[in-house]
């Protein structure tokens, strides 16, 4: 069975340079354009003779992949189901606040994370751990459906987060990408599809944007 993990279209706080977390924020103009893109990927997809299929389409209730999952459903006829565990790293006092101002208003907690301490956990959010562990938990939980393939939208945290539980940091997809500023995870585009084969995991592809005229890397 085939995973397309996909991450949600540029929204209003990615364009600001804002840290989201599990904030409710819409797409912005760009993001939309960038979930209509990947939507007619998912329809030529599920519409080739000799695509796998893809009976499922999941999203994580934030309204930016929602918003992108609708897209998606709305170009392919698949029912959209949301699981709530896929949601993004809850990034407690960070949240609302431009990147660029975390330094100067929370040093020390700052500090902290950019050590890389894995059990950190942001004041008021969540640890690195526990989103790996969240992560891993949701796509095993869904790839152990009867599904024979399925379209998984999210976030670029926990979408990277889970990956690098499930096959390892090292692995040379995962170590060969770009880290993000800040976070130290690899960086996925927004819109960006990567591929998880089950039983297994294999990691088949990551981050291809290939189907984007003008993918965003912005921050989850």
């Amino acid at each position: 069975m085939l995973q397309y993990l996909i991450r949600h279209g540029e929204s209003v706080s990615n364009a600001a340079g804002r840290v989201q977390g599990q904030e409710d924020v819409e797409l912005s103009a760009a993001g939309r354009d960038q979930a209509e893109a990947v939507a007619a990927w998912t329809r030529a997809l599920l519409g080739a003779d000799d695509a796998p299929p893809v009976d499922e389409l999941w999203s994580s209730p934030l309204r930016r992949a929602r918003e992108t999952a609708e897209a998606i459903a709305t170009a392919t006829g698949l029912p959209l189901r949301i699981e709530d565990d896929l949601r993004e790293l809850h990034a407690g006092i960070f949240q609302g606040h431009l990147w660029a101002d975390l330094e100067e208003r929370f040093p020390d907690a700052v500090a902290k994370w950019r050590s890389g301490d894995a059990d950190f956990a942001i004041p008021g959010g969540e640890s690195r751990a526990q989103l790996a562990a969240r992560g891993r938990a949701v796509l095993e939980l869904l790839a152990a459906r009867p599904a024979r393939g399925m379209i998984v939208v999210a976030h670029g945290g926990i979408l990277t987060a889970a990956l690098g539980s499930l096959v390892g940091k090292a692995h040379p997809l995962l170590a060969a990408a770009a880290e993000r500023p800040f976070t130290k995870l690899p960086a996925l585009a927004n819109c960006s599809i990567t591929r998880v084969r089950w039983p297994g995991p294999e990691l088949v592809s990551f981050n291809d944007t290939a189907h984007l005229a003008g993918p965003s890397g912005s921050e989850a």
